[in-house]
């Protein structure tokens, strides 16, 4: 009987890239070498980026996949309506708080597709970061995290599907 109550394996797998995904998005170098800022709004767009990626990679595999990447999804909202708590934020806010960065999310997934589709010119892509991780400033150059960006995209890529389906993600050193 307790079999029932028991994640799915692709539930597991979601879990487990969010958590690869968080600690990605938390590396001090994305921080101190790239000059992302260090600010609620800096980590979600880093969370943000790491997470599509992972989505971006588990997209047309299959159900397994299929399966996997929303729970990826579901996760990352969890975890968004979490953090948004621990902030202090009230019940009757969180909903609205919500619907933003749920905009916003789907607003950076339109971005970087279409900086994807443009490469090899980068100048989307860093544009988009420079937009939202950078939050416009003109005096920081977005190329080296754009870089990154796409090493991580490339290492995905290269990464055999079975292992996302594990729910490891395996990002490339930095």
């Amino acid at each position: 009987m307790f079999h029932l109550f028991r994640p799915r394996p692709t539930q597991l797998a979601g879990q487990r890239l969010h958590a690869a995904a968080v600690a990605r998005a938390r590396a001090p170098d994305l921080y101190i070498a790239l000059g992302a800022p260090d600010t609620p709004a800096g980590r979600f767009e880093l969370l943000s980026a790491h997470v599509y990626l992972l989505l971006a990679r588990l997209k047309g595999q299959g159900p397994a996949a299929t399966d996997t990447a929303q729970a990826l999804f579901d996760t990352y909202v969890r975890g968004l309506d979490n953090a948004l708590r621990e902030l202090g934020v009230g019940d009757l806010s969180v909903g609205k708080k919500m619907r933003k960065l749920g905009e916003a999310f789907y607003g950076r997934i339109g971005a970087y597709e279409a900086a994807i589709a443009a490469l090899p010119d980068e100048t989307p892509l860093q544009d988009a970061l420079r937009r939202t991780v950078y939050e416009g400033d003109a005096g920081i150059d977005p190329a080296p995290l754009a870089a990154r960006l796409l090493a991580e995209r490339a290492a995905l890529a290269a990464r055999p599907l079975e292992d996302l389906l594990a729910g490891e993600a395996g990002w490339p050193a930095p």
